[in-house]
């Protein structure tokens, strides 16, 4: 497991404050030379210790389009394995269509024992959540892998998010879609 020398922790923790930092920017700002930040930036993204992402903010106190957010975690019955959910990921035409306007965050996981999807589910309102598991994910889910397939279905409703990715708090450090200047580096998680 590859661990970040001092420099690959001060260009991190640069682009965890604001990832839309140049490599020159880092370079000012972490005192490590801009080649070796272009250098070491490059590796991490192809190695796949960095990834980039956009958060659009579809709640109420962003673009209003969502009122409600749901936890779901469906398991299935023994016998499915995770590489038959993967398979069905790959091969379901769903998750490039309809499935990207429903659900906000999905893992494959276990639990006592059985493969488990756990998915944030959005939607309108909390009718509008289950109307639309029922309409799109469970017959998806039953097609695939049958129509006993799922052996038991928890929801919780979610509300405000508290902590994202280890270091944004949007409640605490974020202003402007970046962590705010106050916030000191000390404070971000990179081990």
């Amino acid at each position: 497991m590859p661990k970040l020398d001092a420099q690959e922790e001060k260009i991190v923790k640069a682009l965890i404050r604001d990832p839309r930092m140049s490599d020159n920017q880092i370079g000012k700002k972490t005192g490590v030379p801009i080649r070796t930040v272009s250098r070491k930036r490059a590796r991490l993204e192809k190695e796949g210790i960095i990834s980039y992402f956009v958060n659009l903010n579809m709640g109420h106190n962003g673009t209003g389009h969502f009122g409600a957010r749901h936890l779901h975690i469906i398991k299935f019955r023994l016998g499915i394995t995770k590489s038959q959910i993967i398979r069905e990921i790959m091969e379901e035409k769903n998750v490039k269509t309809c499935f990207r306007e429903h659900i906000y965050e999905s893992h494959i996981a276990e639990v006592d024992g059985h493969v488990a999807l756990v998915m944030i589910i959005e939607g309108k309102s909390d009718d509008d959540i289950v109307e639309n598991f029922n309409k799109f994910v469970v017959p998806s889910l039953r097609k695939n892998h049958g129509a006993d397939c799922i052996l038991e279905i928890s929801t919780i409703r979610l509300s405000d998010p508290i902590r994202i990715f280890h270091n944004y708090v949007p409640m605490l450090n974020m202003k402007n879609g970046k962590i705010s200047a106050e916030w000191r580096d000390d404070f971000m998680f990179v081990e």
